[in-house]
């Protein structure tokens, strides 16, 4: 018998090889001299060995093998560059779990709900196997989520979760959970941060593509319900679902009134994106207070570049993958696992954090290859105040 070499004595035993023609065929040591031999005839031997690589084709982790279970995302705008990192979320989290690829579609650009509406009923006439939906109204997805959960597909919001009134919610659907940021928390959050940038109150602006709809509304309104009482006048100003029409209606409104504006800012990604440039345009960036959320490339530019004093993450990324391994675990556990309401989060991202966040990312959607970031360094996080 020729010499072995120890790694492919080493990975047989590894692989609990049972005795038979490939286990005994490598121990023979034939031809297998060097490091490189002993690798290639490992290849060859996982391939021909079918109980080892069944299992490994077969099985996630220790999960059990799935039906091809599909995903349905519905979406008020799923054209627009915010959604990207919650494609890839999605996409990440159904490779890494064995199933299909979620359906994408709804509403490109304008956030239709008729069409939204149509989308998702599609998945359900198509029998999918769970449903993560935005909710922008408090009525119109009523009765569609009732039909999916009656036909018993699981449906999870994410994003949007039915509109806030003075603070409290509506949410109008009987979905199983929310994945997505507290959104009227959220505007109050830049409420208060505006009110730390402004050393005495007057006329401010806030830009919002949709007034009215569940995803964004109750962010003007929760800055409002901060800046109102405090001396602010506030001015709501539509700049449009439409990318293309949200850097003309901003400037329209800059031009008429930056002689009086103390500050101006946005509470969605296309018209938060837009503001620095047009500032600048206009002579103002710098001069005054500006900001808003998300963090689509041309926003981070514009932090990096004095144009904006922050805008504010709510990790789209998190909104495609968790929906996808809660309806997972649903599925997988019969219902027993029932999904948890998420906050995906509000981190306030200034000139001084947003390098980090312009290194190319799948997670922020800058790129399409994932890999690993590397980070070092303390953790700066403030002392927690709640265990909920």
């Amino acid at each position: 018998m020729r010499k072995v070499d120890p790694k492919v004595e080493e990975a047989v035993e590894t692989l609990n090889m049972k005795d038979g023609p490939t286990r005994r065929t490598l121990l023979s040591g034939t031809g297998l001299v060097s490091a490189t031999a002993a690798a290639s005839a490992l290849l060859a031997a996982c391939s021909s060995s079918s109980s080892t690589a069944t299992a490994a084709k077969s099985t996630v982790g220790n999960f059990p093998k799935t039906p091809a279970w599909q995903f349905w995302f519905v979406n008020h705008v799923y054209s627009n560059p915010f959604f990207v990192p919650t494609q890839y979320g999605f996409q990440d989290a159904s490779a890494l779990l064995g199933v299909p690829t979620p359906k994408w579609g709804g509403s490109a650009s304008t956030s239709s709900v008729p069409e939204m509406v149509s989308f998702l009923n599609s998945a359900i006439a198509a029998k999918a196997n769970g449903i993560a939906t935005t909710v922008i109204t408090s009525t119109g997805f009523t009765a569609p989520v009732m039909n999916a959960m009656n036909a018993g597909i699981p449906v999870i919001s994410y994003n949007a979760d039915g509109t806030v009134t003075k603070g409290v919610p509506d949410i109008g659907t009987n979905r199983l959970c929310y994945v997505g940021q507290a959104l009227y928390q959220s505007g109050q959050a830049m409420g208060n941060r505006i009110k730390t940038l402004i050393s005495s109150p007057g006329d401010v602006v806030i830009f919002i593509a949709t007034p009215g709809t569940g995803n964004i509304q109750p962010r003007y309104d929760g800055a409002a319900s901060v800046l109102t009482p405090a001396g602010f006048k506030v001015a709501e100003i539509a700049t449009g679902a439409a990318t293309s029409a949200e850097e003309p209606a901003e400037n329209s409104y800059i031009l008429a009134h930056k002689s009086s504006l103390k500050g101006a800012f946005a509470v969605d990604a296309g018209s938060t994106q837009f503001l620095g440039p047009v500032l600048a345009k206009n002579g103002l960036a710098g001069k005054i207070p500006a900001g808003g959320f998300d963090l689509t490339p041309g926003t981070l530019s514009a932090i990096k570049a004095g144009q904006l004093d922050f805008t504010i993450d709510q990790n789209p990324y998190l909104q495609g993958f968790l929906p996808t391994l809660y309806l997972y675990l649903y599925n997988l556990s019969g219902g027993l696992l029932s999904p948890p309401d998420t906050d995906t989060g509000l981190t306030f991202v200034t000139k001084d954090t947003v390098s980090a966040y312009q290194v190319s990312s799948r997670f922020e959607g800058s790129t399409t290859a994932q890999k690993v970031i590397p980070r070092s360094g303390p953790i700066h996080n403030p002392p927690a105040t709640t265990s909920t």
